[in-house]
């Protein structure tokens, strides 16, 4: 008797988990396929700096270093230990603190303005452009003030802001400009790469980003040497040589083991973004007819390297939960614009005055994009898209 009630519940447990493997999966980002590619090269970068034994101050670190300077064409590189303190290292060698304003996009992840709060200084921020999400260069004149010190803009999603017209700006205002590049490794914009237009550069080698490590890690590049000097002082204790201290400074450092492993990874970085750029290619074909998704701009001059391709609708939390029921993951970057983040709202901040952040806020949904997403699970992300909005 017990053999007619196991058997069938066996088949049926049998059936669920073929059930269960068989389905389209889409995970919102999948590192395996890269790390898999380089997996030969990535043992013996670990196994030369097991030999090596300089696991902080590592030769892999200075390569590093001089090859990512070398690429976006900048004079200097300092090998940080994440991009927040990146950012922090570089306002506070530009002197900014107590009694100062800092022009942030309203939009962005929050490191932006806790730098600028951790050093004594008030973020101020400034809505971001309709079409490409970046800072509006148009706002930042009525933003300006005595107090303004420094304009951090960021080059959100993988494009850059129009640094142009914001170089213009700072210039007539003698604003210093910290680019951030946490999401546009290699953009470009005319002839200028990513970082290199601004007084100085901060990047993010998270794992997550077009270029990561297998841990934090972050980098500061300028063309300016007395700000790369105070900068490396200030991320060593206060100081250029051990036991050398001048002033009070930090502990930020890139460590031996991600500096081999971005060393490996920048050789293939531009393939990565070509790729990504083919994805984002196969999105705009195939979501075009779908009139209530509005798909990312891209502006004229722009090389866009899509770290996040990102679309707006307004029912956004419908279609996420449908795709989520549907085996396919996305994200919203960011839930919350930072001045409607409890560390930033005030009790007279209004929709209506960060019109943009705020449509982003509720309407933005980021789709799948990494190197080595097969071609038949996009399609599947693009076929439940279209199933959605056709439903009666």
């Amino acid at each position: 008797m017990s053999n007619l009630i196991i058997v069938p519940i066996a088949e049926t447990a049998l059936r669920s988990i073929f059930l269960y493997l068989s389905a389209m999966r889409v995970p919102y980002l999948d590192l395996k396929p890269i790390h898999d590619s380089l997996r030969e090269e990535l043992d013996g970068a670990y196994r030369q700096v097991m030999d090596e034994s300089y696991f902080v101050h590592g030769s892999a670190v200075t390569n590093f270093e001089k090859a990512f300077a070398q690429k976006l064409g900048v004079e200097h590189c300092l090998a940080v230990g994440n991009c927040t303190d990146a950012l922090f290292i570089v306002l506070k060698m530009l002197g900014v603190g107590q009694g100062h304003e800092v022009l942030v996009p309203a939009m962005t992840w929050i490191s932006d303005a806790e730098v600028v709060s951790n050093l004594g200084a008030v973020p101020v921020f400034v809505d971001v452009d309709a079409e490409t999400y970046c800072i509006d260069v148009a706002q930042l004149e009525e933003k300006i003030t005595p107090r303004t010190k420094a304009i951090v803009p960021v080059h959100l999603y993988g494009q850059m802001a129009n640094m142009d017209s914001l170089m213009k700006v700072a210039e007539a205002h003698g604003l210093w400009v910290v680019e951030d590049c946490a999401q546009a490794h290699f953009a470009q914009q005319k002839s200028a790469m990513a970082g290199t237009v601004g007084h100085a550069a901060v990047f993010s080698f998270y794992p997550t980003k077009n270029l990561g490590a297998l841990g934090d890690a972050g980098a500061i590049v300028t063309n300016d040497k007395a700000l790369y000097t105070a900068c490396r002082k200030m991320a060593n204790h206060g100081a250029l040589d051990k036991h050398d201290h001048e002033f009070a400074g930090m502990n930020s450092r890139m460590d031996t083991l991600q500096a081999a492993v971005l060393n490996i990874k920048l050789k293939y970085i531009d393939g990565w973004n070509k790729e990504r750029n083919a994805l984002a290619l196969r999105y705009f074909k195939g979501l075009e007819g779908i009139s209530a998704v509005q798909l990312p701009h891209k502006a004229d001059n722009n090389e866009h390297v899509y770290h996040v391709f990102q679309v707006l609708i307004e029912h956004r939390d419908d279609l996420k939960a449908y795709l989520k029921d549907c085996g396919v993951q996305t994200q919203i970057h960011y839930p919350k614009a930072l001045p409607f983040t409890k560390a930033y709202s005030t009790v007279n901040t209004k929709a209506t005055d960060f019109p943009v952040a705020f449509k982003l806020q509720n309407q933005a949904l980021s789709l799948p994009v990494y190197p080595g997403l097969e071609h038949d699970r996009q399609d599947f992300v693009i076929a439940k898209m279209t199933e959605f909005f056709n439903r009666s």
